[in-house]
């Protein structure tokens, strides 16, 4: 009995271990699970990086907006509140867009012509701006809309072959079935978790692209109307009336004396 025992457990000891693991799911896949976690790679780590770039940049143009409310309309001309402006920003371009339509609207016989130039040509502004504002927003989108489905192909691929190794095999033992299942599960997982945080900061970035938007057209529009009426016409800064001081009360009288009896 004692040798049987021996027996037994050399046996055990001889028996193969199945590992299981990620990288185990992703070598039996071979070479297409691997090009699919690379597309999935891919597709994450361009969705961050767009979404740092993007959140970078709006927080810089609100930033700058600050500065327009702080120093532009306080100069004493349009031209010299340029001046006061980062020459790359978009609140620049705006005003250097409008001083420009300015010089060439000279030509235009009708002044409702010009008008209509100048405001087209601050419109047009305006919507490069948007437009650059816009750029990477279309990946995140792709990646949101398509990554679910790039993981659902590994899951196909994965079942497909597992479905192979049974009937290879004539029996479903766990063996055969876990290494290709686990496959088709993970790539699910990973499709899901490169799509949901694209989806959720196309919106969120979408979201302030329309704050700027609303921002830089009524910008544009006080520009359009401080140059058509030669500075006459500047928009209530919020910020210079929080710092003035209040009106200085009226003094009190003094107080009447009492009666004398």
């Amino acid at each position: 009995m004692f040798i049987d025992f021996l027996a037994a457990a050399a046996g055990a000891e001889a028996a193969p271990t199945n590992h299981f693991g990620f990288w185990e799911a992703l070598n039996q896949g071979g070479v297409i699970a691997y090009s699919i976690f690379g597309v999935l790679v891919i597709m994450s780590v361009g969705s961050f990086y767009i979404l740092i770039t993007k959140l970078l940049e709006q927080r810089k143009i609100f930033a700058q907006y600050k500065e327009v409310r702080a120093k532009f309309w306080q100069a004493p001309s349009i031209k010299e509140g340029a001046n006061k402006l980062d020459k790359n920003s978009a609140w620049r371009q705006l005003v250097d867009d409008g001083l420009a339509a300015e010089e060439q609207h000279g030509k235009m016989t009708d002044s409702l012509e010009a008008h209509d130039w100048m405001h087209g040509s601050l419109a047009r502004s305006e919507a490069s701006i948007n437009s650059k504002l816009a750029t990477g927003l279309p990946f995140l989108a792709t990646v949101g809309a398509t990554a679910p489905f790039v993981g659902l192909l590994g899951t196909v691929i994965g079942i497909y072959r597992a479905l192979i190794n049974i009937g290879l095999a004539g029996s479903a033992s766990i063996d055969k079935v876990a290494g290709p299942v686990g496959e088709a599960l993970i790539m699910t997982a990973i499709g899901l978790l490169v799509a949901v945080p694209a989806v959720l900061a196309y919106n969120w970035l979408q979201a302030r692209n329309k704050r700027i938007a609303e921002i830089l057209s009524g910008f544009s529009t006080d520009v359009l109307a401080n140059i058509t009426s030669g500075g006459a016409v500047k928009p209530v800064n919020t910020a210079a009336t929080a710092k003035r001081p209040a009106s200085p009360a009226a003094a009190a009288k003094p107080a009447t004396a009492p009666a004398r009896s």
